[in-house]
């Protein structure tokens, strides 16, 4: 019987903020996701995740808008700073404003070291991204030890490596020769996914400034080497569901593909308010199967698989007969030929399912119609 008792990582990804002033439709959105957070999530994320440009114009005023919303969260919350938060070419707004903790840093939760980098202060302003000499020498340090120590790690930045001038290739190259997973990013302004490598680039839609699609939060999770991703918008109903093990073929990387599938298990998540009632899981179109758990929303099953590929649905019905249902596509790791850019060159395209349009509609290098 498959073991719910070993949790993955678990957290949340709220998109760009750029606050300007109280009461205008991202400061309401933000309010309103705060608040479907709370009321759907209470111990069952690790954290809740901001990836910069919190501010629009750094100033304090709007960091303290930032802070007076986040700090009703029930979950524990980490933010880093983007170049819009850098805008007076100094964070002191940036730390004052929002009481976090001095970056970088690291924590780890269920066996992942979670790794928080400030990518923007060592630049000169805008979109002059880098970490500097020290904390170069710092993140090798912290890989390494996390290889040492047989962890998998994610990595929180505001932008893609490949963004980071001359510092691109060495820090795309130390992520590829490391044990991390996941680099959860913002900036893009849109969702996307690049498999980079043996390592998963996530960006997800900015709240304040959207070109693309409905605003709404991001679901990720590192489930013993399995990453997953899922966007939810922010007036869809509950509960939401997210399959953590196995990957969807396009999560797919080495080595943590083989280590989180080889188990013959299937893994989900559950939010929401209302309690699951049936947890059932299918593949292809053939018959639906129980699953089992359900503390801090974990369910999981034996998996008698059918050679590859295959369809993986997991469907969940909650006491008030509200049900989603999450699918992806299995399939073997296929290495690809391409080298590691930390860019998104390998971007996976359009996934509808998982709100991801393809569209590039935002400011960075190589966004569209910006």
């Amino acid at each position: 019987m498959t073991d719910t008792t070993e949790k993955p990582l678990r957290f949340l990804q709220i998109g760009d903020l750029h606050i300007t002033e109280a009461g205008l439709q991202n400061h309401v959105d933000l309010r309103r996701i705060v608040d479907e957070v709370n009321g759907n999530t209470n111990g069952r994320i690790d954290f809740v995740y901001l990836p910069g440009d919190n501010a629009d114009d750094g100033a304090p005023e709007q960091f303290r808008i930032v802070h007076d919303e986040l700090s009703r969260l029930i979950a524990p919350w980490h933010g880093i700073p983007g170049d819009h938060d850098f805008k007076p070419k100094s964070l002191d707004n940036f730390y004052g404003g929002l009481h976090v903790r001095k970056l970088p840093y690291v924590i780890e939760i269920s066996g992942c070291r979670c790794i928080f980098l400030d990518v923007v202060s060592r630049g000169t302003g805008g979109p002059d991204f880098r970490l500097g000499a020290v904390r170069l020498v710092w993140l090798r340090g912290q890989l390494d030890a996390a290889r040492r120590d047989g962890k998998t790690a994610a990595v929180f930045m505001h932008a893609y490596p490949a963004d980071l001038g001359e510092e691109a290739a060495e820090i795309t190259a130390m992520l590829d020769e490391s044990p991390v997973a996941l680099v959860s990013m913002g900036h893009t302004h849109y969702n996307e996914i690049s498999r980079d490598g043996r390592t998963i680039y996530t960006a997800t839609r900015s709240t304040g400034q959207i070109e693309e699609g409905d605003v709404g939060f991001t679901f990720a999770a590192i489930d013993r080497g399995a990453v997953s991703w899922r966007f939810k918008p922010l007036d869809s109903p509950w509960p939401f569901v997210m399959i953590t093990s196995p990957s969807d073929r396009r999560l797919a990387i080495a080595p943590h593909f083989g280590e989180a599938n080889a188990r013959r298990e299937v893994r989900a998540s559950a939010w929401g308010a209302v309690p699951i009632a049936q947890a059932e899981f299918r593949i292809d179109d053939q018959a639906w199967h129980p699953m089992f758990g359900g503390d801090s929303g974990l369910f999981g099953a034996d998996l008698t698989a059918p050679d590859w590929p295959f369809r993986l649905s997991v469907r969940m019905t909650d006491q008030q007969r509200n049900q989603d249902t999450d699918t992806i596509e299995v399939a073997p790791y296929v290495a690809g030929d391409n080298k590691p850019t930390g860019s998104d060159a390998a971007n996976i395209g359009a996934w509808p399912e998982r709100h991801l349009f393809g569209t590039q509609l935002g400011p960075n290098r190589n966004g569209r119609k910006w």
